[in-house]
């Protein structure tokens, strides 16, 4: 990657509240080759954030200067206010993408190492242990060694140690790689609890599905630079909701309301006869009602009208391009930026 633009989008810093996250103009290089470009990022205590770009764009170098696991090149990065991460680390849960577990360890000892490893006392950690997985349904895993247990359940019990200190934020990257659709539920579940207890969380994905089911805000981000940060619901406003709408009549005075964008096709029976006339096109600036209006004085024959937001893919397509949209879709493209 060498992209070194910097984001220049004010959704990147205008959040109320206290932040969790705080990061101005990180810039990392690796061998003269710019990974990440200058990014900002304002994470608020409590929210489910995603970072959320194809592989190599950056997303794991970015959670490592933001953790301290390396230093950024330039910029600054605040964790619950603090400039040095090691300062807050016993604070913060982190489950890296490339994951491992001791195979000869009990499940309940996993966790409990993964705790002490954060200040935790190992006898608190496993009694935890225990319970947490009493709680998340693999109490009949309890005693088995990593080794016996299936993938699934080795990456959720990863995650418990990850979450055994019970952390004021939890990084998590990459964190539904590998997983089933039930294992990827469940995670979902528990990244939704975490929120509900008041823990931060902040994941990066290249599946859009997952930050928009689970995100309040995401960064977007694409070769090294952040070119959105900010709600989820403020990056599907970039793009007009779609009207689509069902009239008997092809004519009248009505047409003339209609958008300038105003596609249309014939609904057709199956014996070919017309029955209807379909529209599509961006919601006016107006708003629906003076639409509405026109078509009901002007006899169009409403059929049926609905609205349609832009879903956050289309979003990402809009904000970071075409080309960064299709590597999401190429999920086992070696993360570059490393």
């Amino acid at each position: 990657m060498n992209a070194t633009a910097k984001s220049t989008d004010p959704q990147a810093v205008r959040v109320s509240g206290p932040l969790a996250i705080e990061a101005t103009g990180l810039v990392k290089q690796f061998n003269g080759i710019t990974a990440v470009g200058g990014v900002d990022l304002a994470v608020p205590e409590g929210a489910i954030y995603g970072i959320l770009g194809p592989n190599g764009a950056g997303k794991t170098t970015t959670i490592r200067m933001l953790l301290g696991i390396i230093e950024p090149d330039a910029g600054v990065r605040r964790i619950f206010g603090h400039e040095r991460p090691h300062d807050v680390a016993r604070m913060i849960g982190y489950l890296p993408e490339e994951r491992g577990l001791y195979p000869s360890m009990k499940a309940y000892e996993a966790i409990g190492f993964m705790g002490s490893l954060r200040g935790l006392p190992q006898a608190e950690g496993r009694r935890r242990g225990r319970a947490m997985m009493e709680e998340y349904g693999l109490g009949e895993a309890v005693d088995k060694q990593i080794r016996q247990l299936s993938k699934g359940m080795a990456q959720t019990v990863q995650l418990l140690g990850t979450l055994v200190h019970r952390p004021r934020l939890v990084v998590l990257d990459e964190p539904f790689s590998g997983l089933d659709a039930i294992n990827q539920g469940k995670l979902e579940v528990m990244i939704r609890d975490l929120a509900a207890r008041g823990t931060t969380v902040i994941f990066s994905t290249h599946v859009i599905a997952h930050a928009e089911r689970l995100c309040e805000g995401v960064a977007i981000i694409a070769g090294g630079r952040v070119p959105y940060a900010g709600s989820v619901d403020e990056a599907r406003d970039r793009i007009p909701a779609q009207v689509r709408l069902e009239t008997r009549a092809q004519d009248g005075s009505w047409r003339g309301a209609l958008p300038a964008d105003a596609k249309h096709d014939q609904k057709r029976e199956s014996g070919g006869t017309t029955t209807g006339y379909l529209w599509t096109f961006s919601l006016p600036e107006t708003g629906i009602e003076p639409l509405l209006r026109a078509l009901i004085e002007g006899e169009a024959g409403i059929q049926s009208l609905s609205i349609e937001r832009a879903g956050l893919h289309d979003a990402f397509v809009h904000i970071a391009g075409e080309a960064a949209a299709a590597a999401l879709d190429e999920p086992n493209t070696l993360e570059a930026a490393r």
